[in-house]
């Protein structure tokens, strides 16, 4: 099967060049300039032509960071990896990095065929997965050199959620030396957990049980703090470290000051930390449910830092901690009691989108666009190379993306399996025109041609990020 996309601008995270992309099954095979001999020489053997012209021809977007089918809070989250992967084609995503969960008492092996069993054959995208490591013991840390030989080659550790996930100091320290030694990258939710339980019944006890007062205890100085801690936890260590979600910048200044070190520390943000605010959590009646996630959203004065730290790089990658639950069955168990609110929000579909909203409002180049979306994550968590370019040799994850289009968010025409939209009614520019995953075109003209089971696992190298 010969395809050629013809007329567009092909972006990299490198370099924009006018150029045609040929593609023979599931590789990209070459690249030529736009009316060059070469180039045209393509299309007398293609099987099919696709023409870009005016458009933007863009890797496939790499989502690091999500949770499909995870239980959380007495409920599991609303998308499957069938609905979750195919909304994320929707949204120009190709790829997704998703967390095997390790029970307490169980083993990590059980925890991520737990997860390959509920995503095998239901994929529209390729996957691939994260360890969460909620039980270090000495069976564990040796498991996760086995797991790293096998292609997972990153665990996440958890400093909030005290009784669930929560991990020690002492246990932290000892998975990150292992990850030292056997080439791993840890992962951590950097929360103060202990402190904001304290500060959550406290404000209970006060009769403050509305949703904004999930953002109110999650302090922004208990992100910051346990960011710190983290950092130096890992220097003892000596591994490297990936902070996830990252929304203060408090934290960020913490991430900024061990990136001008020299150390080999990095983190995350998400969309909704770029575009909603507490505003949004306060909104009247129980509609702010409907933004509690952690860590929490927070002051929209934070976002202005947001954006400075993507285009300083002391962000590294944008992702969305897509983990999405249903307003009208799953948000309303918290009526009554912010800490029984499932957390987590909607966003897969909405990432590569709302990043170049970001380019278009002067925040970051096209370039950086595809370097926080595309690149960085491939390169973060051992993909790139396959993933995350438009190169010889890469999958044929291409996305055709129209520049000029314009578009409405909500939840009637979303593709996610949740009852409402976090940025409902919010006008954007640009949109999906096509999308191939491995060659196979997935997305064209407004209509999906794929199904479950398109998507393949993919086996990660170590991290190809490192200083």
């Amino acid at each position: 099967m010969r395809t050629v996309i013809q007329n567009g601008l092909v972006i990299n995270s490198s370099d924009e060049l006018r150029a045609d992309v040929l593609i023979e099954d599931d590789k990209v095979v070459a690249l030529a300039v736009t009316g060059s001999e070469l180039a045209s020489s393509w299309t007398a053997n293609a099987d099919k032509v696709i023409d870009a012209t005016g458009k933007y021809v863009l890797p496939g977007g790499v989502d690091a960071h999500t949770h499909m089918e995870m239980p959380f809070g007495g409920t599991v989250a609303a998308d499957t990896f069938e609905t979750g992967t195919r909304a994320a084609a929707w949204g120009g995503t190709t790829t997704i990095v998703d967390f095997a969960i390790q029970q307490k008492g169980s083993s990590l092996r059980e925890g991520l065929d737990a997860w390959h069993a509920k995503a095998e054959s239901q994929c529209a995208i390729d996957y691939a997965f994260h360890m969460i490591v909620s039980d270090v013991n000495d069976q564990s840390l040796k498991e996760m050199d086995t797991l790293v030989g096998e292609g997972v080659t990153s665990f996440k550790l958890f400093m909030a959620y005290p009784g669930v996930l929560y991990s020690d100091d002492g246990q932290i320290l000892r998975a990150m030396q292992r990850a030292g030694d056997n080439g791993g990258l840890i992962m951590m939710h950097a929360e103060n957990g202990i402190a904001i339980d304290v500060l959550a019944a406290q404000a209970l006890e006060r009769g403050q049980t509305d949703p904004k007062y999930h953002g109110v205890v999650r302090r922004e100085l208990l992100e910051s703090e346990a960011t710190h801690r983290a950092i130096q936890l890992a220097r003892v260590a000596g591994s490297p470290l990936y902070i996830v979600h990252l929304s203060a910048s408090q934290a960020l200044d913490e991430v900024a000051g061990a990136r001008n070190m020299g150390l080999n520390v990095f983190a995350e943000t998400c969309p909704q930390y770029l575009y909603l605010s507490t505003e949004d959590l306060a909104k009247p009646g129980f509609e702010g449910s409907k933004y509690v996630c952690s860590t929490p959203l927070r002051p929209m004065e934070h976002q202005a830092q947001l954006w400075k730290g993507l285009r300083t790089n002391d962000l590294s990658v944008v992702s969305t901690d897509h983990c999405p639950f249903c307003f009208n069955d799953q948000k309303v168990l918290g009526i009554g009691d912010f800490t029984k609110i499932p957390n987590g929000l909607p966003g897969v579909e909405n990432r590569m989108d709302l990043l170049h909203q970001g380019v278009v409002d002067g925040h970051i180049s096209r370039r950086r666009w595809v370097e926080i979306a595309c690149a960085t994550p491939a390169r973060m968590f051992g993909l790139y190379g396959r993933k995350g370019v438009l190169a010889p040799g890469a999958d044929a994850d291409v996305v055709i993306y129209d520049p000029k289009a314009e578009q409405v968010l909500s939840a009637e025409t979303h593709h996610m399996a949740v009852d409402y939209s976090c940025y409902e009614g919010k006008r954007i520019t640009g949109k999906v025109e096509t999308v191939l995953s491995r060659g196979r075109v997935l997305i064209e003209g407004n209509a999906y041609h794929g199904r479950k089971g398109d998507g393949a696992y993919v086996p990660r190298e170590t991290c190809q990020y490192l200083t």
